[in-house]
């Protein structure tokens, strides 16, 4: 038996529960994993919430590092006592333990401690992806990035500015300007006083930037496609203002031939290939030093309410970390 934040249904953040759930033996080509830190990320609300649509009853999260504990059936790749991390479906990671499909798991390396590996997969590998591959940022490029203070921004500006890019960023605050800038970004742009579309164009003398990483949506579409220069890509991976409801293909013409992606984490690592690449890439960046992880919010697992009222108003910065 296990605790563990369940949801019997969608809804705000007042539909998840902390309660005892029986976990059983792994099953066959499945590990056992005793969580010492569990990651918390904007899907998550997104799962909670219905948006993306989810069947309860049901356990919450994408993300946890910890210990091997028991092996399935098969599972030769993994041995009890190894530092492991994940940042995949199947949902389940608001859990002391649990079991996962042992494909799911890469090996934590040893300079990597429990609370920073929780942090870092989910929010880390998207911005693998989103730099190096959905659009290959090269030295010299001028990029724009929304919620440039949130987990995936701090972690983006760092590994930007590792590529000899220059950094425009977002945020909603004095302080989260200033701790974007700390992070790498070269210039940042309050929305909530600044007409970021203005300014973007101010900055790079009107010519605009070839790619918008926009993890906001609602409030920054319009205005993330008018910051592209022509043919540029607008690369739409997260909602957290709300989804998009109506989309004219013709936007993309009149603006310019613009291309637009709605790119997930889930396709890039759908692989077992694809996720150890995208990993050991975020590995070594991170213990390079190139990249900090900042765990700035941490939450025993039973406040799961508290913390996702507190990201859905977004009162924190960098990452944000359950401890089981």
């Amino acid at each position: 038996m296990v605790k563990a934040i369940i949801i019997k249904e969608t809804g705000g953040p007042e539909v998840m529960s902390y309660e005892t759930v029986d976990l059983g033996d792994p099953g066959p080509g499945e590990v056992r994993v005793k969580h010492a830190a569990v990651g918390l990320n904007y899907i998550d609300v997104y799962h909670r919430s219905g948006l993306y649509p989810v069947q309860p009853p049901l356990v919450l999260g994408l993300e946890g590092a910890g210990t091997v504990e028991a092996l399935g059936e098969g599972v030769t790749q993994f041995k009890e006592g190894d530092r492991v991390a994940y940042a995949n479906p199947p949902l389940g990671a608001y859990s002391q333990a649990r079991n996962m499909p042992w494909h799911r798991l890469v090996k934590l390396p040893d300079s990597i401690d429990f609370q920073t590996g929780a942090a870092m997969m989910l929010q880390g590998m998207t911005v693998e992806y989103l730099i190096r591959r959905t659009f290959r940022v090269e030295t010299g490029q001028t990029v724009l990035f929304h919620a440039a203070a949130g987990g995936v921004g701090l972690i983006a500006c760092q590994w930007l500015k590792k590529l000899g890019a220059t950094v425009i960023g977002t945020a909603g605050s004095p302080e989260k300007m200033a701790l974007a800038k700390a992070h790498g970004a070269d210039h940042m742009i309050n929305y909530r006083e600044e007409n970021f579309v203005e300014r973007v164009k101010e900055l790079t003398g009107g010519k605009g930037v070839p790619v918008v990483y926009d993890g906001v949506g609602k409030d920054t579409w319009e205005g993330s496609l008018d910051c592209l220069s022509p043919r540029g890509l607008l690369v739409n991976f997260g909602n957290a203002s709300g989804g998009i409801s109506q989309f004219n293909p013709g936007t993309l013409a009149a603006k310019g031939s613009l291309y637009l992606t709605r790119p997930t984490l889930m396709t890039y690592t759908a692989s077992r290939e694809d996720l150890v690449e995208s990993a050991t890439a975020l590995f070594d960046v991170v213990t390079s030093g190139a990249v900090k992880i900042e765990v700035n919010q941490t939450y025993p697992l039973a406040e799961a309410v508290q913390a996702h009222r507190d990201l859905e108003g977004r009162k924190t910065t960098g990452s944000t970390v359950f401890l089981p």
